[in-house]
């Protein structure tokens, strides 16, 4: 079952990801024990937990319990080879804007596939998304968060794992790339905020109802504004 979205457990995750690229580790090799994590990043145990929950669920990495234990490198599967080939993109020439544009051609493929996939827990799930979102209010850090988590979990109702793994690639670059901009826009009118919330409860609806014609309306107008597209999922 999907708990409160993560947000530092998000964060974690794909610091460990990356850790895994830059290290070279291999499939097997012991990446730390929870407690050496905890030791080292000063997180708690529920959002080490959370990261750990997301990792797994990804496949990349395995939790092993005991004397011994702790998170491994899992089995390299063609999608998160891939989406450890997405994360190398971060630190190369690439812009937001490129991003975006590959997010963007993906984010009807993801939206339909919701509309046609989603369980009574999928859309539980997404309005408890929604509903971390509302309580941001105007701190925009933590809307943006509540934000990416929503766009996650939308995403992992789709049965494609390619289209999965290239669309939270996508994602995850966006906000890696988009630290900038975060801190240019920390002074982002409430107006606007409550405009983007307006928009994503509309997804949100048009996934709920099953209705494809609605959900595509829903992406153009999540498209719609390039001032916010930077930083908004």
């Amino acid at each position: 079952m999907f708990s409160r979205p993560p947000g530092l457990a998000l964060q974690l995750a794909s610091e460990i990801e990356e850790l895994i690229g830059a290290s070279r580790l291999s499939s097997g090799e012991r990446i730390a024990t929870m407690e050496e994590l905890r030791a080292q990043i000063g997180y708690g145990r529920a959002t080490i937990g959370e990261a750990a929950r997301l990792l797994t669920e990804r496949g990349s990495v395995e939790v092993r319990p005991g004397r011994g234990g702790g998170l491994f490198v899992a089995q390299a599967t063609p999608v998160v080879r891939l989406r450890q080939t997405l994360l190398t993109v971060r630190h190369g020439a690439t812009t937001v804007a490129h991003a975006i544009a590959v997010r963007d051609a993906l984010e009807e493929l993801i939206a339909l596939d919701a509309a046609a996939n989603r369980t009574d827990q999928d859309i539980r799930d997404l309005e408890m998304c929604l509903d971390v979102m509302r309580r941001a209010g105007d701190d925009l850090e933590q809307f943006l968060h509540a934000n990416w988590s929503l766009h996650e979990r939308i995403a992992a109702v789709t049965p494609n794992d390619l289209a999965r793994a290239m669309y939270l690639g996508m994602m995850r670059c966006i906000a890696e790339l988009s630290v900038r901009a975060d801190r240019e826009m920390a002074s982002t009118p409430s107006d606007y905020l409550a405009q983007r919330m307006v928009v994503h409860e509309e997804l949100v609806a048009a996934i709920r109802l099953g209705d494809e014609e609605r959900a595509r309306a829903a992406v153009a107008a999540h498209r719609g504004d390039a001032a916010f597209v930077a930083v908004d999922g």
